[in-house]
C-alpha cells in the first residue's frame, strides 16, 4: 500500500471542518480501495496550527476537560488558553473524536503531523 503526505494549512479554517477532512484522509476515505476494517489512510501534514479559528463565542466559552485521577482532580482549560499554550493539541482533539472507535484510531494518530509554523521535513504529494 502506498501511503502519500497531504498537507492542510490551518491559517483562517475553521477548527471543525478542518479536523473532518483530515479524518477523512487518515481514515482512507477518499481512495477507491476503501475499506472500513483496513487501515488504508495517507499522512497527514498541518501547518500553521496557531491560525485555526472558531465561529461564535467558542473562543472564551469553549472549555476542554482532564482528569488527573484524583478525587475532584477535574481540570478545565478555555479554547483561548489552549491556543496560546499548544494549538497543536486542539487540532489533534478534533481528529482524535472524528476518527473511528476502534484499534486502528492510534495507528491513524500516529500518521498525524502537525507544525505551528509552515516548515517542515516531509516530501508533500497533494496541498488542500
Amino acid at each position: 500500500m502506498e501511503r502519500k503526505y497531504y498537507q492542510f494549512n490551518a491559517q483562517g479554517k475553521v477548527l471543525g471542518r478542518l479536523a473532518t477532512e483530515i479524518a477523512n484522509v487518515l481514515n482512507g476515505k477518499r481512495k477507491v480501495d476503501y475499506l472500513p476494517n483496513v487501515d488504508g489512510g495517507d499522512f497527514v501534514v498541518v501547518t500553521n496550527s496557531d491560525g485555526v479559528i472558531v465561529t461564535g463565542n467558542k473562543r472564551k466559552n469553549k472549555k476542554y476537560f482532564r482528569h488527573t485521577g484524583y478525587v475532584g482532580g477535574i481540570k478545565e482549560i478555555s479554547f483561548e488558553e489552549q491556543i496560546k499554550k499548544d494549538s497543536r493539541k486542539t487540532i489533534e482533539r478534533a481528529v482524535y473524536g472524528m476518527l473511528p472507535k476502534n484499534k486502528l484510531r492510534a495507528k491513524m494518530m500516529k500518521r498525524l503531523l502537525i507544525y505551528k509554523s509552515d516548515e517542515h521535513k516531509h516530501k508533500i504529494d497533494k496541498i488542500i
